[in-house]
C-alpha cells in the first residue's frame, strides 16, 4: 500500500537507501520522470554533451494538458520496464546530478505562490511505497535536514522561478501557446546551449532591454559561461514575452 503522510519542515522521518536493501534500484523502474529545466542543465553538463544532444538522446517532449507549456520527460532505456537510462547494477550513474524528484524521494514537495504577495508556501509529504524498504532501518532526520543533505535548495529555488512563469502564463495567456511561443519557451528553458548561441553568436534574439535593466555589470559575460545564470535570465526573458 502506498500512503502520503503530511510533514512540516521540522518533522522527523526515518529513511535511508543503500545497496544492501533488496529493493535497491527498484525505484529507477516503472518511471514517468518529468525533467525540469534545471534537471536538464545538470544532467547535460554531467554527461558533458550539448543541451540539444541531451534532449534528442534522452528525452521525450509533450505539451502540458493544463498549462499548455512544453514539458520534457526522461526517455526510458527499456520501454517495457520504463527503466531509467542512467541506472546501473551499482546504482545511479549520474547520482551527483540526479533530478530533483530523485533527490527529494521519499519526500514530495508542493509549493504554492500567492498572487498578492508573491510569497512561496511549501508543503511536504512522505511517500511510503510498498516496494521500498528504506523506511525499515534508516536514520532519523527532519525534512529540513533532508533538503540540506540532498542538495535540494538550488533545485527548489529554480523550480519556484519556473512556477512564476506558469502562473503568469495561466493568468495572461490561458490555453495552448502558438508555435512561436512554444519554440521560444523550449529554447530558453530547455535548450540552453542553443539559447546562448542565438543570443551571442547568431544574434537572432534580442538581449536588450532586459540585460540593460539588470544592475549586475558582469551579467553579459556571466551568461556566456554560467548555465545557471543563463537559465535564470531565460526565465525572465520568457516572462517578458508573456507580458
Amino acid at each position: 500500500m502506498n500512503d502520503m503522510i503530511a510533514l512540516g519542515i521540522n518533522d522527523r522521518f526515518q529513511f535511508s537507501c543503500s545497496k544492501t536493501l533488496s529493493c535497491f534500484n527498484e525505484c529507477c523502474r516503472d518511471l514517468n520522470q518529468f525533467l525540469t529545466p534545471y534537471d536538464i542543465l545538470r544532467l547535460k553538463n554531467r554527461l558533458d554533451i550539448s543541451s540539444d544532444l541531451f534532449l534528442e538522446q534522452y528525452t521525450l517532449q509533450h505539451i502540458g494538458p493544463e498549462s499548455g507549456l512544453p514539458m520534457v520527460t526522461l526517455k526510458p532505456a527499456e520501454t517495457s520496464r520504463l527503466k531509467c537510462p542512467f541506472v546501473s547494477p551499482s546504482g545511479c550513474s549520474v547520482y551527483k546530478d540526479r533530478p530533483g524528484s530523485c533527490r527529494s524521494y521519499p519526500l514530495a514537495r508542493l509549493a504554492t505562490r500567492s498572487r498578492d504577495t508573491g510569497n512561496i508556501t511549501e508543503h511536504y509529504a512522505l511517500m511510503t511505497e510498498s516496494h521500498c524498504h528504506g523506511f525499515e532501518k534508516g536514520s532519523s532526520q527532519t525534512v529540513r535536514d533532508w533538503i540540506e543533505t540532498q542538495g535540494l535548495g538550488i533545485y527548489n529555488l529554480m523550480n519556484d522561478l519556473l512556477m512564476e512563469i506558469i502562473s503568469l502564463k495561466n493568468r495572461l495567456k490561458p490555453g495552448a501557446l502558438d508555435i512561436k511561443s512554444r519554440h521560444l519557451f523550449h529554447l530558453a528553458l530547455y535548450d540552453l546551449d542553443n539559447f546562448r548561441t542565438q543570443l551571442f553568436e547568431a544574434r537572432n534574439l534580442e538581449i536588450e532591454p532586459l540585460a540593460s535593466q539588470n544592475p549586475d555589470p558582469g551579467l553579459r559575460e556571466a551568461l556566456k559561461t554560467d548555465d545557471t545564470r543563463l537559465l535564470k535570465f531565460g526565465i525572465e526573458w520568457i516572462k517578458c514575452i508573456f507580458t
